[in-house]
């Protein structure tokens, strides 16, 4: 157990009154600045270390106090200064506060800390063996917590630039620092699982492969392994426990007292390949629980103002994130700080987004979630935030909660509509039909409002939480008994079906459904209008063993296995990489405006037409047909593009969906200006490299449990000029070859 640290009477540092602005510790190049904002403390002492970040050398009484902010400055203070904070206050849980100068606290602007933190009661405000949060502790923390450290953020971008990839051509891949390449074969080894192994050529080279545009990291924000979890022998994996707003987790850095700077180098090579950083970031809760928790920062810092608390019950908290506390955004300090932050990965880091973790509740204000909230507001007319990516997880377990589709304009947001929905429909759920037609036209149901775009549905099938695409078609019920809760955990209602066997089996029939199932769902995704989001390692069908929350699995459950890959895995990849080429050569699949199935009688152009097998149009009793598994999708490439009245010049595709176990006949129907249906895809032919053309009125027998796409052939025209469908035919046809040229590039192992 670690020793307390000894205060020595060292020489006192020459402190200054210094300035309440920048917050946190800010190096000048000739000392160091802080300042700490605490609306209801007495005095603040900054405690400074030995180089080691053992010993306490001294505390220094930080000298002003102007509009709420406690500040100093340190003329001899230099970065590589370890420093933390001890705060006076009125310890009244009753009344919101938690003052406790025994215990050592991060500042929640640090940029940089060291150590780690051993769970001890110490770390506790209150008297942790009795269970009662009323009582004060006077056991000193220093020993068992993390200290703050002033960096040096200077860092040589060179000729880094943003990759700023349109909204329209953004395609997400998520994944984690660790997982991703901790079994990497072509990474040296001393790197894998962290920012440089990430950031190794061979790994970017397959992700740029693959057409994906945008890299989403789980949590890199420094986060507490939790006690609960540490005594069943596992670790929080995934992060979303911060407990440091701008600092990158030293677990994934090969040399930690960089992290930083390693970071930033990552963010370099992933610019550098083409690729955008997006974060996943956790700013609705922190790591210090409830009433109950440990007081490691902002507990100790300014409860009752960095928390929200229960109105006439001070000593508890609001608890709309199932984590035991609530971030108050509705605080304009706590609202500066995660702005800050936002703006600081954004520019100092060069991240291109933020993915938001529960982001209702960044929405929220006393009397519910409002779209015209603080935060909310504040992103959208902050110059650096709203020229960003912003992602919304809208959900969170507060009531009313569910806003998908309530995000303000400027917002993407995860639809989770579109992966039930999708997953449902080729299980082979009834009534079903009308919900993938909204889905794959970019959910105008949810999204069709005050000028967004159909980019605002981030359609995906799958994500960290939950199962894999392998999983989805292997298992019928979720196996998470290695997470230490006898299978209590993670969600029951997965949407998924073995076919046969749970889990793997060699049944060739069964093996040849889930494939192409898998298939079917990947083809959905690419081929529907919207942002889609692939889960790393879905493309070559990567399993967790029906595990669906893998949260707390640091190991092979989780890391992705690059050397189990077989041949079906990289068949799938190589049919990932067809549709990432498919999509990009098919503009009618990313434009901005959404579908009405409406004729224009003006340009004689009806943007999209819903057919029955028999090639005729649906009618209204055929979508309340709760039977009804099967159903076309014919998008006319002359319809109106742009804002613009006027005719379009896309291809024109034809997509066919059919979730029947059974063969189904459909007809081809007739469309304005072709002679013939050119089929591009075949989920049960994926490595057909044949251009087969099929003539209008043809029928073309679905296999069961299948989907294709056609692009409309168009009539020649004499002579040297091409119109412009002939011309996007071409276009997608290059298209179509050069898919059957590339292939994914899989790293060979390391020498």
């Amino acid at each position: 157990m670690p020793q307390a640290a000894t205060q020595t009477k060292a020489v006192r540092s020459r402190i200054k009154e210094g300035s309440p602005y920048p917050l946190g510790a800010n190096w000048d190049g000739l000392g160091v600045n802080f300042a700490l904002f605490s609306a209801h403390a007495t005095k603040v002492e900054l405690c400074l270390f030995d180089d080691a970040g053992e010993q306490e050398l001294e505390r220094i009484e930080l000298p002003e106090y102007t509009d709420e902010i406690w500040h100093g400055y340190l003329p001899d203070a230099r970065p590589g200064t370890i420093y933390g904070y001890r705060v006076h206050g009125p310890y009244e849980p009753k009344a919101g506060h938690r003052f406790n100068p025994n215990k050592l606290l991060i500042d929640p602007y640090a940029k940089g800390l060291v150590g780690s933190i051993t769970w001890n009661p110490a770390l506790f405000g209150y008297q942790m063996e009795t269970g009662d949060d009323l009582t004060f502790d006077e056991r000193d923390s220093a020993p068992f917590t993390r200290r703050s450290r002033v960096i040096d953020p200077a860092f040589t971008w060179g000729r880094d630039r943003k990759p700023h990839v349109p909204w329209e051509k953004t395609i997400f891949y998520e994944t984690h620092v660790k997982g991703f390449t901790k079994l990497h074969p072509a990474v040296p080894e001393k790197l894998r699982g962290t920012y440089a192994g990430l950031g190794n050529p061979a790994v970017l080279d397959y992700i740029k492969s693959l057409g994906v545009t945008s890299v989403e990291l789980l949590p890199v924000h420094a986060f507490v392994q939790d006690d609960y979890l540490q005594e069943k022998n596992l670790v929080n994996y995934w992060g979303y426990n911060t407990i440091s707003f701008f600092t990158p987790a030293r677990r994934y850095a090969a040399v930690p007292d960089f992290a930083f700077s390693e970071f930033k180098e990552m963010v370099a090579r992933m610019h550098g390949a083409g690729l955008e950083v997006i974060l996943d970031v956790v700013y609705n809760h922190t790591a210090e629980g409830n009433e109950k928790g440990p007081t490691l920062s902002f507990k100790g810092v300014d409860n009752a103002s960095y928390y929200r608390l229960m109105p006439g019950e001070e000593r508890y908290y609001i608890n709309d994130t199932g984590t035991g506390n609530t971030f108050n955004l509705s605080h304009p300090r706590v609202l500066q700080l995660v702005t800050d932050s936002l703006r600081y990965w954004a520019t100092e880091m060069r991240v291109d987004g933020f993915r938001f973790d529960l982001a209702t509740i960044l929405g929220r204000e006393p009397h519910g979630f409002d779209e015209g909230g603080g935060f909310l507001d504040t992103c959208r007319q902050d110059p650096v935030l709203n020229s960003v990516k912003l992602i919304a997880e809208p959900w969170d377990c507060g009531p009313g909660g569910y806003q998908v589709g309530g995000f303000p304009p400027g917002w993407a947001e995860w639809n989770d509509r579109f992966r039930d929905d999708v997953r449902g429909y080729w299980r082979g759920d009834s009534g079903l039909l009308p919900s993938l037609a909204s889905r794959i036209t970019g959910s105008a149901d949810k999204f069709n409002k005050r000028g967004r775009k159909p980019w605002a549905s981030v359609n995906f099938l799958t994500a960290h939480d939950g199962f894999t695409l392998n999983d989805t078609v292997s298992y019928n019920e979720k196996h998470n008994l290695a997470n230490g809760e006898d299978g209590r955990d993670g969600h029951s209602h997965n949407l998924s079906n073995n076919y046969g066997v749970e889990g793997p089996t060699d049944d060739e029939a069964i093996k040849a459904v889930r494939t192409r199932q898998m298939r079917n769902m990947m083809a959905t995704l690419f081929l529907s209008r919207g942002t889609p989001m692939l889960l790393a390692g879905d493309e070559f069908a990567r399993s967790q063993g029906g595990n669906n929350n893998a949260y707390c699995q640091d190991n092979e459950i989780s890391w992705l296995d690059w050397e189990g890959i077989d041949e079906a895995g990289r068949d799938l990849a190589e049919f990932t990489q067809r549709l990432t080429i498919l999509r990009e050569a098919l503009p009618i699949l990313t434009r901005g405006r959404f579908l009405s199935g409406a004729y224009d009688e003006d340009l004689g152009v009806k943007d999209v037409t819903w057919l029955r097998p028999d090639g005729e149009e649906m009618s209204t009793e055929n979508w309340t047909d709760g039977g009804a598994h099967s159903i076309a999708v014919l998008l006319d490439g002359r319809a109106q593009a742009s804002g613009i009245h006027r005719r379009g010049g896309d291809a024109t595709l034809l997509i066919l969906y059919n979730a029947y176990s059974d063969l189904v006949s459909f007809t081809l129907p007739s469309s304005v200006g072709g002679v013939g249906w050119t089929r591009l895809l075949d989920t049960n032919l994926p490595d057909s490299q044949e251009v087969g053309t099929w003539e209008i009125g043809d029928r073309y027998e679905v296999t069961g449990r299948s989907m294709l796409m056609f692009v409309l052939k168009p009539e020649e025209t004499e002579g040297d000029e091409a119109t412009k469908m002939e011309r996007s035919y071409q276009h997608v046809m290059q298209a179509f070859e050069r898919a059957n040229i590339e292939s994914v590039r899989f790293a060979p192992s390391a020498t």
